[in-house]
């Protein structure tokens, strides 16, 4: 079948699907006419990587997972290794956006909401840019 068709039965976009083919995590047939011939496994391997990636595995995830699920003599506690990992940075993301949500609703209950100029919000993403191109001359600055 067709990319177009591929993409219709994966759910996946056809742009995602020749990305897909040129990383290397799929490698459809080509007919006489060059196109590319997507068979049933390739269509199963794709929702399979639609699947992983709505999880939020990266690429590099996908691939070791895909790997894995090619290989019937795989041991499990491979899969469970990254799919912990995954869950550790996924918990680690919470943090940070807690951490964000937390840092905004200070920054917004400092702000009068009103017509003044002043506000304690642009004034904190200011002192941040700041801070960070203080940093970052300073260390251009530093021996290497």
């Amino acid at each position: 079948m067709n990319v177009g068709d591929a993409a219709a039965r994966s759910g996946l976009p056809a742009k995602t699907i020749r990305y897909y083919e040129e990383i290397g995590l799929i490698a459809p047939a080509r007919a006489g006419n060059g196109y590319r011939d997507y068979s049933s496994d390739d269509i199963h391997r794709l929702a399979f990587l639609r699947r992983a990636r709505n999880l939020g595995f990266s690429i590099e995830d996908c691939r070791q997972l895909m790997a894995l699920y090619r290989d019937r003599s795989r041991a499990s506690h491979d899969v469970r290794e990254i799919a912990a990992a995954h869950v550790s940075a996924i918990e680690e993301k919470v943090r940070e956006l807690q951490s964000m949500r937390t840092t905004l609703q200070t920054l917004i209950q400092a702000c009068h909401g009103d017509d003044r100029p002043d506000c304690p919000i642009l004034d904190d993403i200011a002192g941040a840019a700041q801070a960070a191109d203080r940093r970052a001359t300073v260390e251009a600055r530093a021996p290497g």
